[in-house]
């Protein structure tokens, strides 16, 4: 049984009341900092930390009226407090608790994503050894080409999940910055060592230089990140797709009892969840885009970007949490049909071998040109008359003057198609 993380648990990491705790941590560190300074009076800490509390409905009542929600929540908290609520906020401007909070509810959501896509390689990884051997025709083009396995394709997904893995951590870093820097960034009315203090105790970096608003290329480089790894998980569900064709039919999506497929076919099986994860990838791009449309705001500070952050940032996170836990649900149930593999390598006939015995002519002297020649004539033949490729080939004189029957043999074993394999999946580290 794969571990799980659920919906609700990604989504309390976005919800009003985590929104308003994380400012509320932000701006009893900062009183604490403040203290040390010798600027908020010592007393006042403690009885700021035990008092201070905020009401939601009451902090959206009050906004209606001062249409600014940091205002409203410091109004709110400081019903709260009473006197000492004089000490909270010093120095500070509205962004340096919202770019702050949300940098700390960015890195929560990356840390769980993370922890998403390595139960996703675990799975990936346990299947690719299961199938390692497993041989399936591998198509250019979407046309035949030569024998594969089913593990290879398995272990494909496996190292790109590794590298989406790579991608998420660095993007993680890179959001994981907070500012407690004053109006313009300039720290004219805080002390510096009040940014380093707060960001410290909440797990962040200072920014190296803010302009009041943390600059947005980190946040577009964490929503794109969030984005490439939405295209691999499409990228993996239409190849499932594809193979769940009926013509195909190689690997299916389980299909639980009572299960229906069509509301007017009944004996429809379709891939239901591998759609969905395909176009919800889409969304995914589509807020990747908005996110870089946030990158150039007026003297680097507007709020243009806020609006469209309060959607495309929460909805993207715990949308590609479902996405990977969905998807990595689809990968531990897949049904895998080797019989059915077996048979759609021979649908050609023996075609998947035609490199081979190309090849195997050129390494006896024929020139490449002429051997492909050959080789073709007689694979043309096979696609138009079903005869077996071994048998036309091999009654070719052309190709038994140069080729023995035991080096024709060999270029038909299909054997040598598997010959790499452990190599590739120890490269892989699988």
């Amino acid at each position: 049984m794969i571990a799980r993380y659920t919906r609700k648990e990604m989504g309390d990491l976005w919800s009003e009341r985590a929104r308003f705790q994380a400012w509320l941590d932000i701006e009893i560190l900062a009183c604490q900092a403040q203290s040390r300074l010798g600027i908020v009076p010592a007393k006042a800490v403690p009885v700021i930390r035990r008092r201070a509390k905020f009401d939601p409905k009451r902090i959206e009542a009050i906004e209606r009226k001062t249409k600014h929600d940091v205002i409203a929540f410091l109004t709110n908290v400081g019903e709260h407090v009473g006197p000492d609520a004089r000490f909270i906020h010093l120095g500070m401007t509205s962004s340096d608790v919202l770019d702050t909070g949300l940098a700390m509810q960015m890195k929560a959501s990356a840390e769980l994503l993370l922890k998403d896509l390595r139960m996703l390689a675990v799975v990936l990884k346990r299947r690719a050894k299961k199938f390692k051997k497993t041989v399936m025709i591998g198509r250019t083009h979407g046309i035949h080409g030569e024998p594969t396995t089913f593990g290879l394709k398995l272990a494909l997904w496996y190292d790109e999940t590794r590298r989406n893995i790579a991608r998420l951590q660095h993007a993680l870093e890179t959001v994981s910055v907070g500012q407690i820097s004053g109006a313009v960034g300039t720290f004219e009315h805080i002390d510096p060592s009040v940014e380093r203090f707060v960001c410290a105790r909440l797990g962040l970096k200072p920014a190296s230089i803010s302009t009041q608003v943390l600059q947005r290329d980190r946040h577009a480089e964490f929503m794109t990140t969030l984005a490439v790894i939405g295209s691999s998980l499409e990228k993996f569900a239409t190849e499932i797709r594809h193979l769940q064709k009926t013509e195909v039919l190689e690997v299916e999506e389980y299909f639980s009892k009572g299960q229906k497929g069509s509301s007017a076919m009944p004996h429809k099986r379709n891939p239901i969840t591998c759609e969905r994860i395909a176009g919800l990838s889409r969304v995914l791009r589509g807020n990747a885009h908005a996110a870089m449309e946030n990158v150039a705001l007026w003297h680097e500070r507007d709020i243009t970007h806020s609006s469209v952050e309060r959607i495309i940032i929460p909805d993207s996170c715990i949308l590609l949490d479902y996405m990977i836990t969905t998807f990595t649900k689809i990968i531990d149930q897949l049904l895998v049909y080797p019989a059915r593999m077996k048979k759609n390598i021979e649908l050609t006939h023996g075609l998947v071998h035609s490199q081979a015995v190309m090849l195997a002519l050129t390494n006896k002297g024929m020139k490449r040109e002429d051997a492909y020649a050959i080789v073709q004539k007689n694979a043309m033949e096979t696609w138009k008359t079903s005869r077996p490729f071994r048998e036309l080939i091999g009654a070719n004189p052309k190709v038994m003057k140069v080729l023995t029957k035991r080096e024709l043999d060999r270029a038909f074993d299909p054997k040598k198609s598997l010959r790499h394999v452990d190599y590739i999946f120890k490269r892989v580290g699988i």
